[in-house]
């Protein structure tokens, strides 16, 4: 029964009936088109970016783009390149205007937008290098009014942009137009939010080395474009395209504006739609046709709209929230709520490897076999305590056999005053014990962080040893909670190790490790960390690694006695209509996680990438448990201190 209401939950499709398009789309003020993934919604511009170019060329015309930096617009230039070699697109007759750069820069640094386009597009086609344009982060600061209006200028003598594509930050803006922008704003020297520094200070190994200053499109300039594509990906970007494309024209959220575009279009994935109306809440909607996975998510949405149990919702009040045909189709809401309730209970156990001698058939996991090998992968090394674990612990005090394996070395992550901490101990260590030599590491290490300029990529010598901090705390941490050395694996994925926040793409060589690791211990129980949504992090390289590797073992015999649980990290955590899967954590075990967390050290009190959240990691885990475990509560289930989440991936 419960393997069958999973296969089920898998199919998370909206279909309306009898509802426009019109009338599915009535609460968007921008025409908004959802993509399966990035990929596909990147390929869709990249041709349509094409298509313009060769039109243009028929008619002997220039074309004109306006173009973004960042993660979001990387894959649509990838396309364009594969279009130039492999199917002859040509940009000879292109101009491009890019929307801004960091102030002050030199374009050969690695942060510079310069060689971000360089390296992204530029390099990779024939496009005549006088036809680019990208704001000057040389500029002496007394000229810059100047070169702003030279800039406004060119646009202008080139007829204007023909095609303006754009990215979303976190606060809304689009280049670097922050919350507060002018919507007649042109061409200018602005101030960076905090916000968009701390997005930021991962491009720069730090916030502290993140230019204070910016030069800027203008949102007057962007909008006098003839047409505006935005582009947003992953579930991070999901809050603000609802405020942008559902909220209020607003200057507090600058890509509002693009509501008063003729003609604008938004492109997202599916993670980056999931807060807009018609995906989150269809049935508010239109009529929709009610599959179980949307039938569950809807009881669980009205239960906490009404903030009412579960068990206590009635046949008016699904009626008055778009829901009547629930009771059409069921009999009566006690018929629902009774179903999705025992639902809810069945994901809860306290026997993620399976409950020895116990009927499984209503639970998340197999009883046999009683003591099951288990794999926990984890992307950086941390990722395992850090997103599950209490059930790390658990797993280990039921006598399973455990497994950790570090995906990446995490060696950008680890401030330059630990390496010389620990450069010194290892100094006078070696003195101490007769095997010092003239020339100390400390002494080494010094010299090499001092000769580095801020935001440099750090040498292999010290990107080594910031290597090995993160392995003993890992190591650290697996025997704290019971693992044996043995039985502790650090893949250092060939993908990660390029001392850069950029890394290369995932390769036969990384896949090649992972599979090898499957093959050697052919585990029942697989644990990932299933940040699906997250399309340019670690997070899902990883995933993606990993789901390669199982793609190819498939159909080993081995293989289909092991089942994937995937774990979500420190900042958000699986929708409750998603969790197959809930680990109740005692305030004993939420401690012990506490203290397998502060094994960390180089990550603990802040972290090198430490997001927007200032907390420590284990103040953003126990709050993510301690809130899961509410709203269990509140949908009327039992109490328990925190919850750790999962949901099954079938293969």
């Amino acid at each position: 029964m419960l393997q069958n209401i999973q296969k089920l939950l898998e199919n998370t499709d909206i279909e309306f009936v009898g509802t426009s398009e019109e009338e599915q789309t009535r609460f968007e003020k921008i025409p908004t088109r959802i993509v399966k993934t990035s990929e596909d919604a990147s390929k869709q511009v990249a041709i349509e970016i094409s298509h313009l170019i060769q039109e243009k060329a028929k008619k002997g015309e220039q074309c004109v783009l306006g173009l973004a930096t960042g993660s979001t617009p990387t894959k649509v230039y990838n396309e364009l390149i594969r279009l130039h070699r492999e199917e002859n697109l040509s940009f000879k007759n292109v101009i491009t205007f890019n929307l801004d750069e960091y102030y002050p820069i030199q374009p050969t640094e690695l942060q510079s937008y310069v060689r971000f386009m360089d390296e992204y597009l530029f390099n990779h086609i024939d496009i005549i290098r006088d036809n680019i344009h990208i704001p000057d982060g040389t500029i002496k600061r007394e000229e810059m009014v100047r070169f702003c209006e030279k800039y406004e200028n060119l646009i202008e003598k080139s007829g204007g942009i023909d095609l303006q594509i754009l990215g979303i930050g976190k606060t809304g803006h689009i280049g670097f137009n922050e919350p507060g922008s002018s919507m007649r704003s042109k061409t200018r020297l602005i101030t960076l939010d905090r916000i968009t520094k701390i997005d930021a200070s991962s491009d720069f190994f730090s916030e502290e080395n993140v230019p204070h200053n910016a030069i800027t499109i203008g949102l007057g300039t962007i909008m006098r474009a003839r047409k505006i594509i935005l582009m947003a990906w992953g579930e991070g970007k999901a809050s603000i395209i609802k405020k942008a494309v559902e909220g209020s024209v607003s200057e507090e959220i600058p890509a509002s504006c693009l509501q008063l575009h003729p003609n604008v279009c938004v492109i997202l994935d599916e993670a980056s739609s999931a807060d807009l109306k018609r995906v989150s809440t269809p049935w508010l909607v239109g009529e929709i046709k009610w599959n179980y996975y949307l039938t569950k998510k809807a009881v669980i949405w009205l239960s906490q709209n009404l903030k009412k149990p579960i068990l206590k919702l009635t046949d008016r009040d699904y009626a008055d929230y778009g829901m009547g045909e629930l009771i059409t189709q069921h009999g009566s809401a006690y018929q629902i709520n009774i179903h999705f309730f025992n639902d809810l209970q069945s994901t809860i156990t306290g026997w993620p490897g399976g409950k020895p001698n116990a009927d499984d058939s209503t639970r998340p996991e197999r009883a046999h076999p009683v003591h099951k090998r288990i794999i926990i992968f984890s992307p950086h090394p941390d990722d395992d305590v850090i997103s599950m674990g209490g059930t790390f612990i658990r797993l280990v005090d039921q006598k399973h056999e455990v497994h950790v394996a570090y995906q990446t070395s995490g060696n950008i992550a680890v401030f330059d005053d630990d390496v010389i901490r620990f450069a010194d101990f290892y100094t006078d260590l070696s003195k101490e014990f007769g095997k010092g030599t003239k020339d100390s590491l400390y002494k080494k290490v010094k010299e090499l962080l001092e000769s580095k300029k801020q935001g440099e990529v750090d040498t292999p010598e010290i990107l080594k040893i910031k290597g090995f901090i993160r392995r003993s705390e890992a190591k650290a941490a697996c025997r704290y909670v019971g693992i044996p050395d043995n039985q502790v694996y650090f893949l250092n994925l060939p993908f990660y190790e390029t001392g850069k926040v950029k890394k290369k793409p995932i390769g036969t060589e990384d896949i090649s490790i992972i599979t090898e690791l499957i093959k050697k211990i052919k585990p029942h129980q697989i644990f990932a960390a299933g940040d699906l949504s997250d399309p340019h992090g670690t997070h899902r390289v990883c995933l993606d690694a990993i789901f390669s590797s199982i793609d190819i073992l498939k159909t080993e015999e081995f293989m289909k006695d092991c089942w994937v649980w995937l774990y979500r990290g420190a900042w958000q955590e699986w929708g409750i209509e998603n969790i197959q899967m809930a680990i109740p954590i005692s305030p004993d075990e939420l401690m012990r996680k506490r203290k397998a967390i502060f094994k960390h050290q180089s990550q603990k009190d802040s972290a090198v990438f430490p997001g927007h959240d200032k907390r420590e990691f284990w103040q953003k885990a126990e709050e993510r448990n301690i809130s899961t475990a509410q709203t269990y509560n509140q949908l009327g289930l039992a109490e328990y201190e925190a919850i750790e989440a999962f949901k099954r991936y079938y293969f």
